[in-house]
């Protein structure tokens, strides 16, 4: 299998497979932790964080550290990150152990957003700085108008729990309610509660989306936040 995703060849191939490694498989073949990708996505993380936040300071010269910081938060979350990987087919790539395969690992967000970071790191390792800068400047950077405009839908759990919380002390309760779909990409349907009543369900490609989608229907019902349409 050939690892290479940023359209440029990386010389340490070891590594770079180590990036795609989970530590499932190396777990379950009894090999050494230091063939999966954990370390390496501890410096890929680093690598993702400072390059976005270089290219935020140069397209944002007039925002203020706290504003910058928002929208990098949601652009280095496994939500984001994730999506970012599915449009390179990176998941096709990700070498499981039996276990993590059969659960549906392979569309697992955070797997994913793990396996990037990694990948990230190897690359950053193999002296292709240049590479990662101007992959994350293409595929990544124009999420950020869309964050900024609308951080709220990005943070829209924390918006509601906020909300909630002055109004009664009392959180959002989040159910599953149905996953549908084949068992390599299950999409998940979700509820929230609040007080007592259901207030919206909303569907994502993991719990953690569909949670999110279902924050944000909820705030938008119940005015916290106006809707993409303009409406509240």
């Amino acid at each position: 299998m050939t690892f290479n995703i940023l359209d440029i060849e990386c010389q340490d191939k070891e590594t770079l497979k180590a990036a795609f490694t989970h530590p499932s498989y190396t777990k379950e073949n009894n090999l050494s932790i230091l063939g999966n990708y954990e370390r390496l996505e501890f410096l890929g993380d680093a690598v993702l964080k400072l390059s976005v936040s270089t290219l935020l300071y140069s397209k944002y010269p007039d925002y203020k550290e706290g504003d910058l910081s928002k929208i990098r938060s949601i652009l280095v979350s496994d939500s984001i990150l994730s999506e970012l990987a599915r449009k390179i087919n990176l998941e096709d790539k990700m070498i499981l152990g039996a276990g993590e395969e059969h659960t549906g690992g392979r569309q697992r967000e955070s797997n994913i957003a793990c396996t990037m970071e990694a990948v990230l790191g190897a690359y950053y390792l193999d002296g292709k700085i240049d590479v990662v800068e101007k992959f994350l400047q293409s595929e990544l950077m124009p999420y950020a108008d869309e964050v900024d405009r609308h951080f709220e839908k990005y943070n829209a759990k924390a918006v509601l729990q906020e909300y909630t919380q002055k109004i009664s002390n009392e959180v959002p309760l989040y159910e599953t309610i149905n996953v549908s779909g084949p068992s390599h990409k299950p999409e998940f349907e979700v509820q929230v509660s609040y007080d007592g009543r259901i207030i919206t369900s909303a569907k994502g490609f993991s719990k953690k989306e569909a949670q999110q989608n279902c924050a944000y229907r909820a705030c938008v019902i119940l005015g916290i936040v106006e809707g993409e349409d303009g409406n509240g």
